[in-house]
């Protein structure tokens, strides 16, 4: 038997998403980043949201925790998946994929919308026309490439070796886009889902598989977990072309 469910979180509050945020709120056209994406840190709210993720798990009954756990290799989700699995009644160890990373940005990252539009006004212009589904910048990748990369991911893991229940750590996009994947939906369905949802820190999605193989999602974007132990919730949320995510 392959994957019957999987528990997808987000990373926590990264450092870079409080960077994005401010540079965005300001008009500035550069995000103040001092790390390269891979390896940019949890903030103190986002290491205190994963230490709820991992209440959440140790509150599963037995027959929902995870059999095995896959994570981003980026130093924000495999530290939320690390700090959230210490502990835990089974230790799983965390296994990282580089096709569950962040969507690649190429000659827009640390650049906010306003940066974009005023430095690289023919791929603003660009990516108006393509939309945001296939705009892919110059040494980027567009989301329908990062939809390949995850398509061939879940190809792989949806094997006996990794049990029934797989927990996910990754990103917005990446998460946004295995509900695409799952539940066949169209371009049109999925930009709508991200800007009517954007995916919160630390949330937590849940799809399970029905007995004619179809996936459908038992809960979107929750954060009660963070609520219950009053632990912050934050969005970073917004126009998320151009920043990190």
């Amino acid at each position: 038997m392959g994957l019957t469910s999987l528990l997808l979180v987000r990373h926590g509050e990264s450092s870079a998403n409080v960077a994005a945020t401010a540079a965005e709120r300001t008009g500035a056209e550069v995000i103040d980043l001092s790390h390269r994406d891979a390896d940019v840190p949890l903030t103190d709210t986002g290491q205190s949201q994963a230490v709820a993720v991992g209440d959440w798990l140790r509150s599963l009954p037995d027959d929902r925790f995870p059999t095995s756990v896959l994570s981003s290799p980026y130093r924000r989700a495999a530290s939320t998946a690390q700090i959230a699995l210490e502990n835990q009644r089974v230790a799983l160890p965390v296994q990282t994929d580089e096709r569950l990373r962040d969507r690649e940005l190429g000659i827009i990252d640390g650049l906010t919308t306003t940066g974009v539009e005023t430095r690289l006004p023919q791929e603003a212009a660009r990516r108006r026309h393509l939309g945001k589904f296939y705009y892919r910048p110059p040494g980027g990748e567009s989301w329908a490439d990062v939809a390949l990369r995850v398509r061939s991911l879940f190809r792989d893991v949806d094997h006996p070796a990794y049990g029934e229940r797989m927990l996910v750590v990754s990103h917005d996009a990446v998460i946004t886009l295995v509900r695409y994947l799952c539940e066949h939906l169209t371009e049109t369905d999925v930009l709508a889902l991200a800007r009517a949802t954007p995916l919160l820190n630390a949330s937590v999605s849940i799809l399970d598989r029905r007995d004619d193989g179809s996936w459908a999602v038992s809960d979107y974007n929750s954060v009660a977990h963070l609520e219950q132990s009053e632990t912050p919730v934050t969005a970073h949320t917004g126009n998320r072309d151009a920043f990190p995510h």
